[in-house]
């Protein structure tokens, strides 16, 4: 496999310490930019209402990293499917994304509700969201995935 090398553009603050599965509907956070960025690569973030933000689980360790089908949240009530029909936090390359709502940019910080990201996390990209990248239709997903988010935002 390739291999390639990124570097964090920023990290996140809030008051989240550890990685909880649920519950991150009303935690807000701060993502603050890397001093090393010009500040311009925000002009004209704010208007947009919301972004993409693209993180490490900076906190997962090698050993934890899940390459097999399992059952998600390891509940057996929930089918075995592989890590790459899930969201889970243990991937092979520790990526998350997230769409937040933009509350403001103050700075060189963002202001933003909906990351489920803990504190310190490496921010690697923002992205804005545009409709044209929503997508298109009806989406499909299967019912225990409804059951396992009944109180991720919350």
């Amino acid at each position: 496999m390739n291999s390639f090398s990124v570097s964090a553009i920023g990290a996140v603050c809030n008051e989240r310490k550890t990685p909880v599965d649920d519950y991150w509907g009303k935690v807000l956070s701060e993502i603050k930019l890397d001093q090393e960025l010009d500040i311009s690569c925000l002009d004209g973030i704010d208007s947009f209402s919301h972004l993409e933000i693209i993180f490490l689980f900076h906190l997962i360790e090698d050993d934890k990293i899940q390459y097999i089908s399992r059952h998600p949240r390891n509940n057996k009530e929930f089918p075995k499917v592989g890590i790459y029909a899930q969201r889970g936090k243990n991937r092979p390359n520790k990526i998350g994304a997230t769409i937040v709502k933009l509350i403001k940019r103050k700075g060189r910080s963002l202001f933003v509700s909906g990351l489920d990201a803990i504190d310190g996390t490496p921010v690697l990209d923002i992205k804005p969201v545009m409709n044209e990248f929503l997508p298109k239709g009806e989406i499909k997903q299967p019912q225990w995935s409804t059951e396992l988010m009944a109180n991720y935002w919350e």
